[in-house]
């Protein structure tokens, strides 16, 4: 989860999230280096007193300055794309959880078992633990086995919310009347921390997101022991 200062994105818990690690570094070096050379040709004109005066055009200058920006365009195209398609793709996944958006908490089911669902709520401020975060707490996690592809069905029932977990790399609208699909694949355990990033009424900022990675055996056992207390 984010904390105080810091500047970079979230340590990636997901193979999407480190490709978008990997994708923001290298389309920074493009903006330092654009940023750079523009600076010193500005600041060299401007420092500059000699001038030429047969100066009147440069064939070869212009033809650089068309050709490099766009092969710097389609560095930066092509892997954004492949991302793209990425964030759709989705070959087998092995359980399917349904994600809706009310004002102002979420719910959840996990479809491919019988009377699998719950609400999760914000925890309130003077009920919070010792060892519990505020305004980020919910009162039910969605707990899901790491290593593991989920199709994640997001939509809402009343306004546009957005589910989005940044450590995950996830982020998709819920849009009342229509279903939105999401691959998921964690790839260690822990408890990871998002909200919904759509503003979506007065308490918006009181519907966080709390995702528990947990192993496929643990998450057998809290299946069998909700099946058999429901």
């Amino acid at each position: 989860m984010a904390t105080w200062s810091t500047m970079n994105l979230q340590d990636s818990a997901s193979p999407l999230m480190e490709q978008l690690n990997l994708f923001y570094e290298q389309t920074f070096i493009f903006v330092v280096t654009v940023t750079v050379m523009t600076s010193y040709m500005m600041m060299t004109l401007l420092w500059n007193k000699h001038t030429w005066r047969f100066l009147i055009k440069g064939k070869t200058i212009e033809t650089v300055w068309t050709i490099l920006p766009m092969f710097t365009l389609l560095f930066i195209a092509l892997p954004s794309l492949q991302l793209l398609y990425m964030m759709e793709e989705m070959n087998s996944p092995k359980i399917s959880i349904k994600v809706m958006g009310h004002q102002w908490y979420w719910s959840y089911e996990y479809t491919d078992f019988k009377n699998m669902e719950f609400d999760s709520y914000m925890i309130p401020t003077n009920e919070l633990n010792l060892n519990e975060f505020r305004l980020i707490e919910v009162d039910n996690r969605l707990s899901i086995p790491f290593k593991t592809e989920i199709r994640m069905i997001i939509s809402s029932t009343d306004v546009l919310h957005a589910w989005a977990v940044p450590s995950l790399g996830t982020k998709i609208d819920a849009v009342p009347g229509r279903l939105n699909q999401l691959p998921l694949m964690i790839e260690r355990p822990g408890l990871y921390f998002g909200q919904c990033s759509e503003i979506c009424g007065a308490n918006h900022s009181f519907m966080p997101i709390a995702v528990e990675s947990i192993s496929m055996e643990d998450f057998i056992k809290m299946i069998k022991l909700n099946l058999s207390s429901g």
